[in-house]
């Protein structure tokens, strides 16, 4: 939680003022105890009635005051827990950006969606309480014991006495407690990403017919969660029952021995029931300490957690290499390349070399697991080598500056990702300068232009959420037109091509043909069809590269390739032309 604390710097005057503020309650709160001590012994013993008057009017200045100063502090307290959140919850956001795809496989995304909300609305809410309650509930407990004192020395002994009994009870209880919240906040954690998982995959769900499975699933999750949640709230409903009969014990105790002292003439009935006052002050700050100390443990657990999240240390490319600008295309070298992901005994890639020349069209072939998206994946630095090199434009990539290398990789990733905003805004996607006639000629040479242009909207139509209002070719047409809108020295297509009809794939393949020269290109595919016009073809089996050159010479030297050929029929036809 203490390094978390550099995110209140710009609210640290909210953070001194709020406090004060409260303490400025707790003093007015204090001292009414003795006010009305007055009023008892002095107005209404012997009859003063204007006494009693001018007391009520102090009584009422002090709440007025006390409400004012209760109001300020939660204001105060409100805006720094607030803004609090929101820087934290901004820089885990750009902390989550800057992950690499190893380390976000290595956390999880859904468990990075509970620590971006979840976790922070905890963490804010710790925060908030802190602010008002951390100063105001130990002073309430110390001024209650020295004002009890000040009244009389041995009544003071069973407020010392009390005092450790209700501090005994009210930290065990949380002490046990503990615990079972962060089982709580585990549970409630798969709880949400049992949601997401679901929410995220219905189609898939209701396609198999396993609603009935998905819901004894949920319903068994949120049984656990709902049964760490009665044990904890058991547990804690003790507290209040617990100490009030602490409290009236201590109470009874006052009135008892108070009622001697009154006879004997050493107390008076006002000082009495001022000390009963100060016996209830003391209840209620030690239950709110306690449910703050609980809340703060909540907000501390959910703080390791985030900060879990900003200790990863960012992966990325320190170097400054700066490419020239006048070079159309870059080349690409793969040099002795080993690649496993994390957690992974096996390796994905092993030894694998291969040279691209500048300007060149690349197929990347192979069978399911064969390593064709991991090894793309190594070009622009998503992922990082574990052996070997990966050079582009003769640099080894983690000597690129990591923002320049991607701006000029164009990638269509297999997986098609659309953002809910208008055609233009998903096209543009982090290059302001384009203007709508290149947006408009990279979805001509896409194929997507004629199905835009018939919404009626142009680039101003509205896309849904992952672009759920389109097909899935139309889908994968805007993302291979955002590639070329970029006009990328190097082109990535992997797979992204599976979801259309042969005459649009051929004409996509003619459009990358065009752009054969100022780009270098790798097209990803299953299909022989679509790289067998390549000028070159990598062909990978279980990670390693079984085959590199033409489409003819493999044909007649790699055993694989003429499998996959065979396998779909193309053999013949490749011989044919």
């Amino acid at each position: 939680m203490i390094k978390l604390l550099p995110y209140l710097r710009n609210y640290w005057k909210e953070s001194i003022v709020g406090p004060l503020f409260k303490l400025l309650e707790a003093v007015f709160e204090l001292l009414v105890p003795v006010i009305v001590a007055r009023m008892i012994d002095v107005g209404i013993t012997e009859g003063n009635t204007i006494f009693v008057w001018k007391t009520c009017a102090i009584l009422v200045a002090f709440g007025g005051l006390g409400l004012i100063c209760s109001i300020s502090a939660q204001f105060f307290a409100a805006k720094a827990a607030t803004g609090f959140g929101r820087e934290l919850r901004t820089a885990m956001f750009s902390q989550i950006e800057n992950l690499s795809y190893s380390q976000i496989d290595q956390v999880g995304n859904d468990t990075l969606i509970v620590r971006l909300t979840s976790d922070i609305n905890q963490v804010q809410t710790g925060v908030n309480l802190v602010l008002r309650l951390f100063l105001r509930s130990p002073f309430i407990v110390v001024g209650a014991l020295v004002m009890s004192f000040q009244i009389d020395g041995k009544m003071g002994l069973i407020f010392l006495l009390t005092v450790p009994i209700l501090t005994v009870v009210i930290f065990g209880i949380i002490r046990i407690t503990i615990p079972l919240y962060k089982k709580v906040q585990n549970s409630l954690e798969q709880v949400l990403c049992a949601t997401r998982e679901n929410l995220t995959g219905i189609r898939v769900v209701r396609a198999f017919g396993t609603q009935e499975k998905e819901r004894v699933e949920f319903r068994e999750k949120s049984e656990r969660l709902e049964q760490l949640q009665q044990r904890s709230g058991k547990i804690s409903a003790c507290m209040n029952p617990l100490t009030y009969v602490i409290v009236n014990g201590g109470i009874i105790f006052v009135i008892w021995f108070g009622g001697k002292q009154v006879y004997a003439g050493r107390l008076t009935q006002g000082e009495v029931i001022a000390l009963v006052n100060y016996m209830t002050q003391i209840l209620l700050a030690l239950v709110a300490l306690a449910n703050l100390i609980v809340s703060y443990t909540k907000a501390v657990a959910s703080a390791g957690r985030i900060q879990e999240v900003f200790e990863l240390v960012i992966e990325k490319c320190e170097g400054n290499y700066e490419p020239d600008p006048a070079k159309e295309a870059w080349s690409v070298q793969f040099e002795q390349v080993g690649f496993s992901y994390d957690g992974s005994k096996a390796s994905t890639l092993s030894n694998l070399s291969a040279q691209i020349n500048a300007g060149e069209m690349i197929g990347v072939i192979g069978s399911t697991g064969a390593g064709k998206s991991s090894l793309i994946h190594l070009i622009p630095a998503l992922y990082l080598v574990n052996r070997g090199t990966v050079f582009v434009d003769g640099v080894d990539v983690r000597l690129w500056n990591q923002n320049t290398l991607r701006e000029q990789i164009g990638i269509v990733p297999q997986k098609v990702v659309l953002f809910r905003g208008s055609v233009r805004d998903n096209i543009k996607m982090g290059r302001a300068q384009i203007d709508d006639d290149t947006i408009i000629q990279a979805l001509k040479s896409a194929k997507a232009w004629e199905f835009v242009e018939k919404s009626g909207k142009g680039l101003d139509w509205i896309l849904q959420e992952g672009g759920k209002n389109l097909s899935g070719g139309q889908r994968q047409r805007l993302t291979i037109a955002r590639a070329f809108a970029g006009h990328p020295k190097i082109l990535i297509l992997d797979d992204s091509t599976s979801a259309l009809d042969f005459a649009t794939e051929r004409n996509i393949r003619m459009e990358l043909q065009k752009r054969k020269g100022t780009c270098t290109i790798f097209l990803v595919s299953q299909r022989a069809a679509s790289v067998m016009h390549a000028d070159k073809i990598m062909v990978l089996e279980n990670g390693e590269l079984a085959g590199y050159g033409t489409h003819e010479k493999l044909l007649q030297e790699c055993r694989v390739y003429q499998e996959i050929c065979a396998s779909q029929s193309l053999e013949k036809e490749g011989k044919e032309k």
